[in-house]
């Protein structure tokens, strides 16, 4: 179904593969074709968009790039923090199409009017320094920009995950807000030439299955195991001609779950007749690798396999087929419970195991993946002439967009929905993050999302509030609604799909979009709700630092989430100081007051008998007898394995900052864009390989630290200061000279200020 190659491989005409083992040159020869793998790199897809995108010349340097994105995008939990970082940084008007969507708190009601300030201020924005301002409940983010900005060639940088338009052609990254902030301000997005990956698809999709069952299938597969991690995804393959348009950016949006970089496809007919259908014919031009493509790891996929999975909480690597679920169902739940309760959380799945199969409450069908209009579609074929019933079992649809939800409404889908009992809403991402349709206590909801992390649907463990998500394919959810909420493959239904043609109607942006591209009008103020606060000022990198670490994460991945939840405490993202209230709340409720007991002792100085105690342990390390208080900076730190994997927002690590934290140690980062969320905010993103040399509440000593950043020393020497003093070797792993002066500045805006 899926294979891994263990090496590199070629790809010969877009057809013929060949691994990169002892006879790859033979076998090469053999066809006429003489070409190192480092030539043939130069034949994928991903190269030439890169190169075009390129600011360095790429002829003069190949190993690193510096990119200028065609178009920005966010939503309206990161916009605000983007825009207030580039006004800071001296920003005067945007200097490419930025699209600010308003999608993710559109529905929440909580903090009075905070939600709708946030949208006033971003449509102000958008006429001071002309911008693109898509109003609330009109469109998710992503369906947006498929529709109106992605074109073949392109790349779009997105302060969202899940910024992914592949299938379009476009190279498209997910990353924090100072990212996008580098790009209002007219600098570069830095990083070494990713590897690529080939993903070729062949064969033919069975019926039932549908673009999420593909998606997870091959989430499962690379994730754990880091195959595509922070690598670009570029699929190619005879497969791809056999799906729509739809279904490929169903699958490509998942790439974000694998911890690839980007994505990337070939595009064919299908994609031009889509652009035309758009509006935007000029967009299209065809995608193909070379003659001979070189990729740094190959996946080769027979879609003809690929059977409806379900992927069980808390991440949408925990896969499985729904036919291996039901034949195993109470082996699988308790290895989940398991798999959970080292976090000290009690699933209580096997209460889901009942009458021979897995019963689940609630069925969402939502966002950028599952509100797709062939989603819905398939979906309202399964469910014609059906009930979900008058019982506890609930089910909601929420279309991408209005102009799909305009044709859903024409072709009689809405009313099938809603004649079987089923919720049709607006377009919103709430069911994704944690903010609209939480399940009750202990019960387990199905969707067709983009994440099943722990608290996404709404939950409070800390309070005794658990709940779970498992992910599933809009198919398989409707084939689980009409058999009463037990869970159900689509496959193993007799439907009679349509062949449904989506009729995009541009005019439904055309009255309500604003589109100021070109057009700033730089004389307007800005319109600042009560709630929307400037960045508090953050020291700079002091020459010796001395670290509390305050907490100690020890769970395998710790996600963005986790680090700042997602949900109702999102609606205080335009104000720091408040939002950094919920650092770690779920995780390590503990954290935020040890936090400001730390920001507390900094301020003390040397009346604070702790401190003058830890400075007693420092002067008695070799050179350092003489130190004062004003030779040193104070902060804190927390340890986690392997942090960031999950959301782009920047909060996870600006809260952090904002409390005083000066560094995070962990054995590795989940995602890239985590990393960079902490170089912008000033806080050094230390590696090191033995956990055991420190203990929560440990005070590490990091003498010479600014000068170590400056002179790019590999390893870097602090000392614990436990009952004895131990040496600490850590490293901070690859650095631009550029995000080297953002963390000696102390965050992007001093950076800028400077």
């Amino acid at each position: 179904m899926i294979e891994l190659f263990n090496s590199g491989a070629y790809l010969i005409n877009g057809k013929e593969i060949i691994s990169d083992d002892a006879d790859a040159q033979a076998k090469l020869a053999q066809l006429g074709i003489s070409v190192s793998g480092q030539q043939a790199k130069k034949g994928t897809i991903a190269y030439g968009i890169l190169c075009a995108h390129n600011k360095n010349d790429a002829q003069k340097d190949e190993r690193n790039l510096t990119l200028i994105f065609d178009s920005l995008t966010s939503h309206d939990i990161t916009y605000v923090g983007i825009i207030q970082t580039a006004r800071a940084s001296g920003m005067e008007k945007f200097p490419m199409p930025y699209v600010l969507t308003n999608c993710h708190n559109s529905l929440c009601a909580v903090g009075g009017t905070i939600n709708q300030d946030d949208h006033v201020f971003a449509l102000s924005a958008a006429r001071k320094y002309g911008g693109i301002y898509v109003p609330p409940h009109l469109a998710v983010i992503h369906s947006y920009n498929r529709e109106m900005m992605a074109g073949c060639g392109k790349m779009i940088l997105g302060s969202d995950s899940h910024t992914r338009y592949g299938a379009l052609g476009t190279l498209a990254v997910g990353e924090g807000g100072g990212e996008l902030a580098k790009q209002l301000a007219g600098r570069t997005y830095d990083m070494p030439y990713p590897g690529v990956v080939g993903v070729y698809l062949e064969g033919d999709v069975p019926a039932g299955v549908g673009p999420q069952d593909v998606a997870l299938a091959i989430i499962g597969a690379v994730f754990k195991n880091g195959y595509v991690k922070n690598k670009v995804m570029e699929f190619v393959g005879p497969g791809i001609e056999k799906l729509s348009v739809d279904f490929r950016n169903g699958i490509d949006v998942m790439t974000t779950e694998t911890a690839c970089w980007s994505s990337i496809w070939k595009t064919d007919d299908k994609i031009k007749t889509y652009l035309k259908e758009c509006g935007r014919q000029e967009d299209y031009k065809e995608l193909n690798p070379g003659a001979a493509a070189y990729y740094d790891g190959f996946i080769k996929i027979d879609l003809s396999k690929i059977e409806p999975c379900i992927a069980l909480p808390f991440h949408p690597a925990n896969v499985y087929t729904i036919r291996e679920l039901n034949a195993n169902a109470k082996d699988i739940l308790a290895m989940t419970e398991k798999e959970n309760s080292a976090s000290g959380l009690n699933l209580n799945l096997g209460l889901k195991y009942r009458d021979g199969g897995v019963w689940a409450e609630q069925a969402i069908i939502a966002g950028c993946s599952g509100g797709i209009f062939e989603n819905i579609m398939a979906a309202s074929d399964i469910m014609k002439e059906t009930s979900i019933g008058n019982g506890n079992f609930t089910m909601s649809v929420y279309p991408e967009s209005q102009p799909t939800f305009l044709e859903l409404v024409k072709n009689g889908a809405v009313e099938t929905f809603m004649k079987a009992g089923v919720l049709v809403r607006e377009a919103f991402c709430g069911p994704c993050f944690g903010a609209g349709d939480t399940p009750a206590n202990n019960e387990l909801s199905i969707r067709h999302v983009t994440r099943n992390f722990m608290n996404r649907e709404g939950s409070k463990p800390n309070d005794g509030q658990i709940a779970s998500v498992a992910l599933m394919d809009a198919r398989s959810i409707a084939a689980t609604a009409v058999n009463g909420g037990k869970i159900t493959s689509a496959s193993d239904l007799n439907v009679q799909y349509g062949n449904y043609n989506f009729f995009f109607d541009k005019s439904i942006y055309d009255k309500r979009v604003y589109n100021g591209t070109g057009k700033a009008q730089g004389g307007l103020e800005l319109v600042f709700g009560p709630n929307i606060k400037d960045w508090p000022k953050m020291p700079e990198l002091a020459e010796n630092l001395l670290i509390k670490l305050i907490s100690f994460i020890t769970d395998p991945v710790t996600t963005t989430d986790e680090l700042i939840p997602s949900g109702e405490t999102s609606s205080y993202r335009s104000n720091p100081l408040k939002l950094a209230e919920f650092t770690l709340s779920r995780k390590d409720p503990g954290y935020v007051g040890r936090a400001k007991e730390v920001l507390a002792m900094s301020a003390r100085g040397q009346s604070d008998n702790e401190l003058n105690a830890i400075m007693e342990k420092i002067r008695g390390i070799g050179s350092y007898s003489q130190i004062k208080f004003s030779d040193i900076g104070i902060g804190s730190a927390i340890f986690a394995r392997k942090p960031g994997d999950g959301s782009a927002r920047e909060q996870a690590a600006s809260c952090q900052r904002v409390l005083g934290a000066s560094a995070n140690f962990a054995l590795e980062y989940a995602t890239k864009r985590y990393r960079s969320n902490l170089i912008n905010w000033g806080i050094l993103p230390f590696i090191i390989t033995d956990e055991n040399v420190f203990s929560n509440g440990d005070y590490i000593f990091l003498p010479g630290i600014r000068s170590a950043v400056k002179e790019k020393r590999e390893t870097i020497t602090g000392y614990v200061l436990g009952d004895t003093v131990r040496e600490l070797k850590a490293a901070l792993g690859e650095l631009t000279d550029a995000e080297r002066q953002i963390l000696t500045d102390g965050c992007l805006i001093n950076y800028y200020a400077r």
